[in-house]
């Protein structure tokens, strides 16, 4: 019998993208409902329950009243709303985060998916830190920047509506500058840092892909470290891995206009990381991933394949 999955809430930019990338798999069953009742509690509340799997894309508060329907049921959750990141008793699905996190992944009845911002950050920072190379209290800064589908429908409608003059916008657009933002408690927990970073996103005039920067100051790394030496421990963290590529380093000749391009990873699930060293002992830290691909969708069916004990790429386009 094969195991059945519902995705609560295909219609947002996560959901759909799921449901389309898993659509065409026959070693599971995907439940539906008719768009008449996809909305209806009763309804919804029946396929989750009868799920071996359900994949929640959902305003939080409405992950969280999911979540109390299954603690006496046998479904297992994999949760995309930022609801449970850092919640007790939920496992943290990010599989690349350290050594044994592929296994509490598997045995897992909850699953929190990382949210686009903090998959980036936490795969460039935390072997830094783990490594001795950055301290936990060192003041770190984000420049991060999102297509617009990053925000959802709401976010996609404003920018694509041409009486916004937006979608010719020859620069990007800060955003939530006057609020801590949402993503910061997951950033904060999984890369084992103590200061909260100052993180500025911004969003640009593309639907998909993802840049996120992480300026390292001189003085923030361990005495005599080099960008070498961040460079091998994240290549050596990452050694084999499926979806995460450490770039080699670029002379700085090497390096044009689209070297860094926010786009390179689209409709795939695959991170670039880059390590750029400065000739003052600075290290710049880029991440180029695709927010709705191993930023959202792609990490969400990555889980799900750990969960069923599948082969962690089954699904995915464009592994390395």
């Amino acid at each position: 019998m094969l195991p059945k999955v519902f995705i609560d809430g295909h219609t947002g930019t996560t959901g759909l993208r799921i449901h389309q990338w898993m659509a065409d798999r026959n070693d599971i069953e995907l439940l539906t409902l008719p768009e008449e009742l996809r909305r209806d509690a009763e309804e919804r509340r029946g396929q989750i329950l009868e799920s071996d799997v359900a994949v929640l894309c959902l305003p939080d508060d409405a992950a969280e009243e999911v979540a109390g329907w299954v603690e006496e049921a046998d479904t297992r959750l994999i949760d995309a709303s930022t609801a449970h990141r850092v919640a007790e008793g939920w496992t943290y699905g990010l599989p690349e985060l350290e050594p044994g996190q592929r296994a509490a992944i598997h045995d897992s009845k909850l699953v929190s998916n990382p949210g686009c911002y903090p998959s980036a950050f936490i795969l460039l920072v935390r072997p830094l830190v783990d490594a001795g190379l950055l301290p936990e209290d060192a003041p770190i800064s984000i420049n991060a920047l999102s297509g617009y589908s990053g925000g959802g429908n709401s976010l996609i409608g404003k920018w694509e509506n041409p009486e916004n003059g937006l979608d010719a916008l020859p620069f990007e657009a800060p955003y939530a500058l006057y609020q801590r933002h949402k993503h910061i408690p997951e950033m904060m927990k999984f890369a084992r840092i103590s200061a909260e970073p100052q993180f500025v996103p911004a969003v640009g005039p593309f639907r998909c892909g993802m840049r996120v920067q992480v300026p390292v100051h001189a003085s923030m790394l361990k005495s005599g470290a080099t960008g070498e030496q961040v460079w091998e421990a994240l290549y050596d963290r990452y050694l084999g891995e499926q979806f995460v590529e450490v770039a080699h380093l670029q002379e700085a000749g090497a390096l044009n206009e689209l070297s860094y391009n926010p786009e390179v990873c689209n409709d795939s699930n695959r991170i670039q990381l880059h390590v750029a060293p400065h000739p003052s002992g600075h290290v710049l830290l880029i991440a180029l991933l695709d927010n709705l691909g191993k930023g959202a969708c792609g990490a969400a069916i990555q889980n799900l394949n750990l969960m069923l004990g599948f082969e962690e790429g089954a699904g995915l386009p464009n592994s390395l």
